[in-house]
């Protein structure tokens, strides 16, 4: 089957906010083996929508709406989609009478507005916003309408359209997915090694993706249970993983950061950060992970010399004599934050995050990453040839210092 994603709102089209709407979809009809053939944006107009909805039920088995289901005089997606496909309007009693107890005194009268939904729908219940959703068929062409907010998009997504999906493609089987992340291999290097199998497999599949600074691998079998999809998917990974060795490092897990806060706090140990071109984003990245404060103790963030020198204890004649950005002054960061805090692990950044700021010895891109434990000192320094802007500076070598610590600390 395939589907187009037709997003409605004028603040769209405005850049005033992204469609992330739209990306997050994409990937969940990509995990059900539906196939995504058209991103539609239209603003809020009744003529333009309609038009829209014209071409796309003619070329879609699918259409998914998403935004224009409010209570406001510009939220007209409903009533133009149910003219477009000849439905009426009714007042969904039931939804109604939850939008009266959601609201309380809030409610006025054209929130009443959001309960009308087209004869002869699937209500898609919203429980994290007032405006709900709904799916139909007709005309050849399956029509899901859902709530533009993000925040309510992608759970209504989830827990309400999803289900109505399944049931249209997968014949009574279920499909499930699992994503091998990879860190150190570009992307074309990693589908080199594993062109054999992504050729040849039909089911289950390979498929890979490349995200900045890191790749992954799906691996989707179809089955007629749970069990039975992963018994098809769970070889596969296995052969993955080893073919592509240290790389790769988990398996369904949603970030480097969260394999080193899991493994860390199994361990029993701490870590802490000293950042200068990193500016602090180790630690939020760290601090994002629910936990983290079983493994994380604090940082310091010493973006002069002054105070690389005050609180992390790095020698004057180590900067006098290597520099800020060396592989000396790294590897004092890292054991100076790990005397300050009494961390287990010390990890350090320092670098060139441009744009400017470079010399031919030194150019931008030049970072250098400390980590000390015990028995441990060790300085790496990632290619700059990779690091094309001052953000891909600071990203690329915060994924690095978790991949150092993966790789020192956790797997070692």
């Amino acid at each position: 089957m395939n589907c187009e994603i037709l997003a409605v709102g004028t603040e769209l089209l405005l850049g005033e906010i992204a469609n992330t709407d739209a990306q997050m979809i994409s990937l969940g009809l990509s995990e059900l083996g539906i196939n995504v053939y058209h991103h539609t944006v239209v603003g809020d107009n009744p003529a333009r929508l309609s038009a829209a909805l014209e071409i796309a039920k003619n070329r879609s088995d699918i259409i998914i709406t998403t935004g224009g289901l409010g209570p406001t005089a510009d939220d007209l997606t409903k009533e133009t989609i149910a003219a477009c496909f000849g439905k009426k309007l009714y007042m969904d009693k039931e939804q109604q009478e939850r939008l009266h107890q959601r609201m309380g005194a809030r409610m006025t009268p054209n929130n009443e507005k959001q309960a009308m939904l087209p004869e002869g729908c699937e209500v898609l219940v919203n429980d994290w916003g007032t405006a709900p959703g709904c799916a139909f068929y007709a005309e050849g062409c399956h029509v899901l309408m859902l709530p533009g907010p993000p925040s309510e998009c992608t759970p209504m997504f989830k827990y309400r359209a999803r289900p109505y999906l399944e049931r249209l493609c997968t014949d009574g089987q279920i499909i499930r997915s699992r994503f091998i992340k990879i860190f150190g291999l570009g992307e074309s290097a990693m589908e080199d090694k594993l062109s054999y199998l992504m050729n040849t497999l039909t089911n289950p599949t390979a498929a890979p993706y490349a995200k900045e600074g890191e790749c992954e691998v799906r691996v989707t079998a179809r089955a007629a249970s749970e069990k039975e999809a992963y018994a098809l998917i769970d070889p596969v990974v296995a052969e993955i993983r080893g073919v592509l060795g240290d790389v790769v490092y988990g398996v369904d897990v949603s970030s480097l950061e969260e394999v080193v806060v899991k493994g860390l706090t199994e361990k029993g140990l701490t870590v802490a950060t000293a950042e200068s071109c990193t500016g602090g984003l180790l630690g939020k990245r760290l601090t994002d992970i629910a936990g983290s404060s079983a493994c994380y103790v604090g940082g310091a963030i010493t973006y002069s010399n002054e105070m690389k020198m005050k609180l992390l204890g790095v020698k004057k004649e180590t900067l006098e004599a290597f520099g800020a950005v060396s592989a000396e002054t790294a590897l004092e960061m890292a054991r100076g934050v790990r005397a300050l805090t009494g961390a287990d692990v010390g990890v350090s950044t320092t670098g060139i995050a441009g744009p400017g700021g470079g010399t031919p010895e030194k150019p931008v891109g030049t970072v250098y990453i400390g980590i000390s434990a015990e028995g441990l000192d060790k300085v790496i320094k990632p290619d700059p040839r990779y690091m094309r802007s001052r953000q891909r500076v600071r990203n690329s070598t915060a994924s690095h210092v978790f991949n150092l610590i993966r790789q020192e600390i956790l797997e070692k």
